[in-house]
């Protein structure tokens, strides 16, 4: 898997910047994070409400299914009904950040699901959004800082100060970083194995 580190080791800094966070996602609160990609926005991937507030900060319609992030393969398998055999060789061999479509996801909110009850998910290998996941033990949402169809900024100082009020949290972590990453790869996986690239 691909690895993108940010942190050299959970200074007190990095640990207070966590605590902040999960307080807030534990009330249901939405967060601007850092991830593996571009910076996010986030928020309990398994809170109905919380989703519902991303879309409309994104003014995004819930037809277009958002991102569920995870920490590890056992994470994964938490909120996939069933993982084809052929995703866990995908995951070995990643690169670059990629998130793969299940047929059917599960224990998460249903505004995560599209409509076919199908999943995107990606495990992070970023150091920050990893640990993140790993202290809140629940999938969590990741998508783009941007309202739907405009450009993902590709560092903290291109985002839209009027989305940085709208949350209840904004990271202190990573905002001195240059973002260079683009997008994560999107691949879709059926059960019977057959892959589908969606974005590369």
């Amino acid at each position: 898997m691909c690895e993108t580190i940010i942190i050299t080791g959970m200074n007190e800094e990095v640990n207070k910047d966590l605590k902040d966070c999960l307080d807030v996602l534990r009330r249901g609160g939405i967060i601007i994070y850092p991830t593996d990609t571009v910076w996010g926005i986030g928020c309990d991937a398994t809170d109905s409400k919380a989703v519902r507030r991303v879309y409309d900060l994104k003014q995004r319609t819930d037809s277009k299914a958002l991102i569920t992030l995870v920490d590890s393969v056992a994470a994964l398998e938490r909120v996939v009904d069933e993982v084809p055999e052929v995703a866990y060789q995908l995951i070995d061999v990643a690169v670059d950040p990629m998130t793969i479509v299940y047929d059917r996801g599960v224990g998460v909110a249903p505004e995560l699901l599209a409509p076919d009850g199908s999943i995107g998910v990606r495990i992070t290998s970023e150091v920050f959004s990893k640990e993140l996941c790993r202290r809140f033990r629940r999938p969590l949402v990741s998508t783009s800082i941007n309202i739907s169809g405009a450009t993902s900024p590709r560092s903290f100082d291109e985002i839209d100060p009027d989305l940085l009020k709208a949350v209840d949290y904004v990271c202190l972590t990573g905002r001195d970083k240059p973002w260079a990453s683009k997008p994560s790869t999107v691949i879709k996986l059926s059960s019977g194995g057959v892959i589908t690239i969606l974005r590369k």
